[in-house]
């Protein structure tokens, strides 16, 4: 069974920080690249950030120096440290894995709320 599990998401005051994490089965996770996108009411699904088998990694301009992508192959996870939050950074967090040749895999999305 292929499935992405996300986990970690909740409400958050401005300037705080939050951990997401995604569990992924029935992939060779080593070979994918995983990713997390986000999407705000009202507004298109967006790249936050992705990382690589290797570990490069690469960030939404908006996100850079806040947000740390990261895995750990040997737990088949992935990971979103969310530091210095803003309430534009509320939306649905999805995490993506991502392969070539290979339709791309989504997890059921994680809801983070930054509000005051």
């Amino acid at each position: 069974q292929v499935q992405l599990v996300e986990s970690g998401g909740g409400l958050v005051q401005p300037g705080g920080s939050l951990r997401l994490s995604c569990a992924a089965s029935g992939i060779n996770f080593e070979m994918y690249v995983m990713g997390w996108y986000r999407q705000a009411p009202g507004k298109q699904r967006e790249l936050v950030a992705d990382i690589s088998g290797g570990g490069s990694t690469d960030y939404a301009d908006s996100v850079k120096g806040r947000f740390t992508i990261s895995r750990d192959n040997a737990k088949n996870t992935v990971f979103l440290q969310m530091n210095s939050l803003k309430p534009e950074d509320t939306a649905v967090y999805y995490c993506n894995a991502d392969r070539r040749r290979v339709p791309a895999l989504w997890g059921q999305g994680t809801q983070v709320t930054v509000s005051s």
